[in-house]
């Protein structure tokens, strides 16, 4: 791990993350005590240590603390010398780069407050937009790494404002996988898949995560999210997805056994992948909406085939009791996920898909009704 860029040390905050996770083994957690208290130290990361402190998962040694501060006070001390040096004897340019080794400095350490407080006055010394969206990258970061939700919208926005005055196409193309990776931790799962489909081929974002992360990101979630032509397209037969699938444990039996309706190995893939899916800082917040999100895509797949079907041959079919896909069903049919009624006496599932071509036919008369209400009230208008 780079320990002097302000990559914030993503692999150190996924320890973090493991490290309040009740899950978590507590032999396991000592190790990442260890891990954790190795790199606040060699990176003086005071604030955050202090935190860390506050909340119980590391515990105090003022020694090292006040060893950090005064490698901070000194380090701080030096750069304030190099921005007073370069803004009397040198040129714009170096008053910024003064600047900015002033704001990574607060984001290797871990405070966040100064940190975005020196970004800005980063910003006031700079004017190309490249250079102004490198900051918003940094500021970006600052977000992920405390979950700081606002923050990231904010600055997405920024962005987006900023490649209106200009911006290289390596920019804007790192700018939809931070995107992506909000969207997913936002629980907007389809514009997660549309923005991580289109960075596949130009990925470069490896200081949020390595490219194998990115890859089980977007499989999990396209698969929630894209219709069966769309998933063979752009998932199942992508070459980027074919060349990495294979290194992730679970993730290629689990795509293409969906796709080929294989549900028996489907379901023992999915139960591998729920632990990596629960211990993931982004996706643990959604596990439960994302167990029912893929289970209703899997039950409407299999009843899509049929008009009706007995409840034994789509549990055979599942390789689960006939009373666990009675249960499951019922509360999928209850919450309106899935278009069928469970005949209890016969045994039979029977479905009820709602006419595609009905329901446009009342959309458009809806829409309809709807603009000749708006043109009855303009005409009145006219009239007066």
């Amino acid at each position: 791990m780079d320990r002097g860029l302000p990559n914030l040390h993503l692999e150190f905050v996924k320890y973090l993350f493991l490290l309040r996770h009740l899950d978590v083994q507590d032999i396991e957690k000592v190790r990442l005590k260890e891990e954790v208290f190795a790199i606040v130290k060699t990176d003086d990361m005071a604030p955050l240590y202090e935190t860390l402190i506050s909340e119980s998962v590391l515990e105090k040694d003022q020694g090292v603390l006040d060893s950090m501060r005064a490698k901070i006070e000194d380090e701080i001390k030096k750069l304030d010398e190099k921005i007073a040096d370069a803004e009397e004897n040198l040129g714009e340019s170096e008053v910024r780069e003064a600047h900015l080794a002033k704001s990574l400095f607060f984001i290797r350490i871990g405070d966040k407050e100064k940190a975005l407080e020196q970004l800005k006055v980063t910003e006031s010394k700079t004017v190309a937009v490249g250079q102004k969206m490198d900051l918003v990258f940094y500021t970006l970061q600052l977000g992920f790494f405390y979950m700081d939700f606002d923050l990231i919208s904010k600055s997405i926005d920024k962005a987006k404002n900023l490649f209106e005055e200009g911006g290289d196409w390596e920019r804007k193309n790192r700018l939809k996988v931070y995107e992506g990776l909000y969207c997913m931790s936002t629980r907007n799962f389809k514009k997660a898949a549309d923005l991580f489909l289109d960075s596949i081929s130009t990925f470069t974002t490896y200081e949020l995560f390595p490219y194998d992360t990115f890859i089980f990101y977007t499989v999990l979630t396209s698969i929630i999210s894209l219709d069966r032509v769309s998933l063979k397209q752009k998932v199942v037969d992508a070459p980027e997805i074919l060349t990495v699938i294979g290194k992730i444990p679970h993730l290629s039996e689990f795509l293409n056994s969906l796709y080929d309706c294989q549900y028996k190995p489907f379901f023992l893939a999915f139960a591998g992948l729920t632990e990596q899916i629960k211990l993931d800082r982004y996706l643990h917040p959604h596990f439960r909406y994302y167990m029912r999100e893929i289970r209703t895509v899997v039950y409407s797949q299999f009843l899509e085939s049929y008009k009706s079907v007995t409840i034994d041959a789509m549990a055979k079919a599942f390789g689960v009791t006939v009373e666990f896909i009675d249960l499951e069903l019922s509360r999928f049919i209850a919450a309106r996920k899935l278009h069928c009624k469970i005949d209890k006496v016969a045994g039979v599932l029977e479905t009820n898909r709602p006419d595609a071509k009905n329901a446009l036919y009342q959309a458009t008369i809806k829409q309809g009704d709807f603009l000749l209400n708006r043109i009855q009230k303009l005409s009145r208008v006219i009239d007066l």
